[in-house]
């Protein structure tokens, strides 16, 4: 089955600036019995952004669900809710995107101070800093404490341009923590992941997120993927990084992962407060017994 098409781009050719890229992202269950109905929700279509162009997308499923729809969740993400009542040993959920990224590499914007900052969020003068409050509180998967704002000590300092912190603070995560993949799961709690100093790239964003708002800075989980080249870490599977909100300026993407600001390098799929908003792909079936999960995702140029 194939739904959440989306017309195609009048725009033809691409300039210096532009580039672009085919993403397949495919889950597949495979279960132990047979599952008599099994109910998703995916989050597999891109955002589109002022710096990224969404276009052409695809979902299929197999086998086809019989029922399906597709909305905006609470913070803009398509989030599509399906249903399969045939009996089946496996199921296959692949997205397929053309995106278009532009714009060149990400620079620091110039920065109130963290306190001028702080200060200003407390009187919410705008729309978008009443929005941005929100993700100052903790979440499930982000919470805020001491020990995050004692390690952020060093790096996001009240007299400091606050985006000037937050690169200090992606670095020194960045530098202190090991890439493991072995190390932790989706369940390993952000506070063991501080104690052990290594993770994946869903750990050290929940890490910096935490610091982030144990420091009074609004900060959200952003989902996406890389495009593949030397030296990156985290192009084999979905990515994820952090996003944080400073007024007169607005977000501001950083990869504690990789140790860059993302820009045309990095795919944006779904945001929210932690992993468990944006998660790709979720649900929940009636038998089935012991199963596994595969998850492949390419990202390619276009054309290529």
């Amino acid at each position: 089955m194939t739904i959440g098409d989306a017309p195609g781009d009048s725009t033809t050719g691409a300039s210096a600036d532009e580039a672009s890229f085919r993403l397949t992202h495919t889950t597949q269950y495979a279960y132990a019995e047979p599952v008599s109905l099994s109910m998703h929700q995916v989050r597999l279509t891109p955002r589109a952004s002022a710096s990224q162009i969404v276009r052409d997308t695809r979902l299929r499923i197999d086998p086809p669900a019989g029922v399906s729809s597709t909305r905006q969740d609470y913070f803009g993400n398509e989030v599509t809710t399906f249903t399969v009542s045939d009996a089946h040993h496996q199921l296959r959920v692949t997205a397929e995107s053309l995106v278009i990224k532009h714009g060149g590499a990400a620079t620091r914007p110039a920065s109130p101070s963290l306190s001028e900052a702080v200060a200003r969020l407390r009187r919410r003068a705008t729309d978008d800093e009443l929005a941005a409050v929100e993700y100052q509180m903790e979440s499930p998967l982000a919470p805020r404490g001491v020990a995050y704002a004692r390690y952020a000590a060093t790096s996001l300092i009240d007299d400091r341009p606050l985006l000037e912190g937050a690169e200090a603070l992606m670095r020194l995560i960045h530098q202190e923590f090991k890439y493991d993949p072995v190390a932790t799961t989706v369940s390993t709690p952000v506070a063991d992941v501080l104690e052990g100093r290594r993770g994946v790239c869903q750990d050290f964003a929940h890490l910096m997120i935490a610091c982030l708002r144990s420091r009074g800075v609004p900060a959200r989980y952003v989902s996406g993927y890389l495009v593949p080249r030397p030296g990156v870490v985290g192009a084999q599977a979905s990515h994820a990084w952090v996003s944080a909100y400073c007024p007169t300026v607005g977000w501001v993407d950083f990869d504690p992962t990789n140790n860059v600001m993302p820009s045309r390098g990095h795919i944006t799929l779904a945001w929210g407060r932690d992993y468990e908003d944006v998660s790709p792909v979720k649900g929940v079936t009636v038998g089935g017994g012991a199963h596994t999960v595969s998850v492949g995702v390419t990202v390619a140029p276009a054309g290529a």
